[in-house]
């Protein structure tokens, strides 16, 4: 699970009906990528990064961990 994703998207106060919405995918899709159960393409961890406000490299960071990521979010 991408606890960071969840977290991030309760703190700005969004569903995951909404961040799919605005970043054009399909909510079942969005629930899988915060699940951890598939991972974004390229183009949809940018869409998505731009919706919540972070940077979407993050997502294809091989050596981080969920501190690292709270780190880079915040």
């Amino acid at each position: 699970m991408r606890v960071w994703l969840k977290e991030l998207r309760l703190q700005i106060g969004m569903t995951q009906n909404e961040v799919a919405e605005k970043s054009g995918v399909e909510r079942a899709y969005y629930t899988m990528i915060e699940l951890g159960s598939r991972n974004p393409s390229v183009e949809v961890a940018k869409k998505i990064a731009h919706t919540l406000g972070f940077n979407w490299t993050i997502f294809f960071d091989n050596i981080c961990n969920e501190t690292k990521h709270n780190q880079e979010v915040c």
